[in-house]
């Protein structure tokens, strides 16, 4: 009962947060845009939390067990592509004066090519969304909810309303107060956290520190193999093009950075928290490697899964009740600091993209409640079905989806030619589905699974399909 209160009194200060920092006049601008006025450090700030997920707050710990610590690796990267969105895209983005980052697709290639664009963001967001958020809420239905006898439907349905009431009126100009808020949260949770484990070990949090530096799972850097997919090339590379893909071609995560008051400011906040993110991932990974310690001292097999090793301790109840209220705070700062930025972006894209009514207020408002619908239909469909494979593919299918938006924006910045984007959605199409045959081939034939570095060869082969479009396209028009 006590942990249902203190996520009761979470989303109480959550609402009333976001109602004092919205106002009462806000607009389709203000949902949209911010009205660009948004502080840079506060933006930068809270996207730290947004990059963070649910997913991550459990996941992350638990990598430690496999692979060590080169997961910084890829951390590594995200700075040069956080550098990279910082002074290549953003400029962009602030002279066109973009709502959505797809609309420049439009300008650049053609109609088809903005709505394949909009469409495979709006494909792989809420699908990726929607599985992160669903892990979340069987966890909190596993180790909450279920004792109280409150049933999933319930439990799902609730937690979606409740974004759904403290977005709906301010949209992205919320979402940059109440990301900082929950940033707060989520690390003041994993600082709790930490010092209660460090407690359990019987160390100082600076002991416990200098223990994770010591022991043998603290290996960042892998030179020697280079198949291995901990290869420093491979995560440091991939790691660029994630950041490029998967936040500067992302209109979820491009929102709040683009209601910044001047292409300065979002520079400045871009590069703040790419640097930031190096740090927040190293304390997830040095926890993961002093829950190894304390399963070692208390005698406990290590869990099958990678992602059960913070669970295993903190949800059980094994650290206490208040690691275990701690646990629930942070997990949640965390799922919903992403879940909700997931839906404004969406709905943003649908009315602006989709929909080109960027100032239909009604229609706003019922596209919001739509995609919170589609939300809490996709988590219950998870539900019956009950496939962790299921979700994996959708993962999967995420990764795939993000490829073609590279090639796009890679093709409308490299080059100067325009195309007839009549053949675009095929090649959008084709390209994931030719890195997935490519990829079962040398898995099979040559024992080489492929891992980040899917994503490149996916924007490439988007990339050289477009450029053989206009070939193609030039002979047909030299023939008629």
């Amino acid at each position: 009962m006590m942990i249902l209160l203190i996520i009761l009194l979470y989303f109480v200060l959550l609402s009333l947060y976001s109602r004092m920092v919205t106002g009462r006049n806000a607009t389709n601008e203000t949902f949209f845009r911010g009205n660009r006025r948004s502080p840079w450090y506060m933006v930068a700030f809270g996207m730290i939390g947004a990059s963070v997920s649910g997913i991550t707050f459990v996941s992350v710990p638990g990598m430690v067990i496999r692979s060590d610590m080169t997961y910084l690796q890829t951390c590594l990267g995200f700075i040069f592509g956080y550098i990279a969105v910082a002074f290549v895209l953003l400029p962009i983005y602030y002279r066109l004066n973009l709502t959505t980052i797809y609309s420049y697709l439009k300008d650049r290639l053609g109609q088809r090519a903005y709505k394949t664009g909009a469409g495979f963001f709006l494909l792989s967001k809420l699908t990726g969304a929607v599985a992160r958020f669903y892990v979340v809420c069987i966890m909190l239905q596993a180790f909450v909810f279920e004792e109280l006898g409150i049933p999933f439907f319930l439990t799902v349905t609730g937690m979606v309303a409740l974004i759904w009431v403290y977005t709906r009126s301010g949209g992205i100009k919320t979402l940059v107060w109440t990301d900082t808020l929950q940033t707060v949260c989520m690390f003041a949770a994993l600082g709790l956290i930490i010092y209660n484990v460090a407690g359990r070990l019987d160390m100082s949090v600076t002991q416990a520190f200098t223990a994770v530096w010591n022991d043998s799972h603290s290996r960042v850097f892998e030179f020697s193999d280079f198949v291995s997919r901990q290869n420093f090339w491979k995560q440091f590379l991939s790691g660029i093009f994630i950041v490029i893909v998967m936040t500067g071609l992302d209109q979820d995560m491009m929102q709040k950075n683009l209601t910044c008051k001047n292409l300065r400011d979002a520079q400045k906040d871009m590069c703040t928290y790419g640097v930031a993110f190096v740090p927040a991932n190293l304390l997830f990974l040095c926890l993961g490697v002093m829950l190894m310690m304390l399963t070692d001292r208390m005698g406990m097999a290590l869990p099958e899964s990678s992602d059960e090793l913070l669970p295993m301790f903190a949800a059980s109840g094994l650290l206490g009740t208040p690691v275990l209220i701690f646990f629930t705070i942070g997990l949640m700062a965390a799922s919903f600091s992403s879940a909700d930025s997931a839906l404004t972006a969406l709905t943003t894209s649908y009315c602006v993209d989709i929909r080109e009514k960027p100032e239909d207020e009604n229609l706003r408002k019922r596209v919001h409640i739509g995609m919170a619908l589609a939300f809490m239909v996709c988590i219950l469909l998870f539900r019956v079905f009950n496939s962790t494979s299921l979700i994996d593919a959708i993962y999967v299918m995420c990764s795939y989806t993000y490829g073609p938006l590279l090639g796009l924006f890679a093709f409308g910045l490299i080059t100067r030619k325009r195309i007839n984007d009549r053949y675009v959605p095929f090649i959008a199409i084709a390209s994931p589905l030719v890195c997935f045959a490519l990829d079962s081939a040398t898995t099979q034939y040559l024992g080489y699974h492929f891992g980040y570095e899917l994503l490149m060869l996916n924007g490439l082969l988007t990339f050289l399909g477009l450029c053989c479009c206009r070939r193609v396209h030039k002979v047909i028009s030299n023939r008629e």
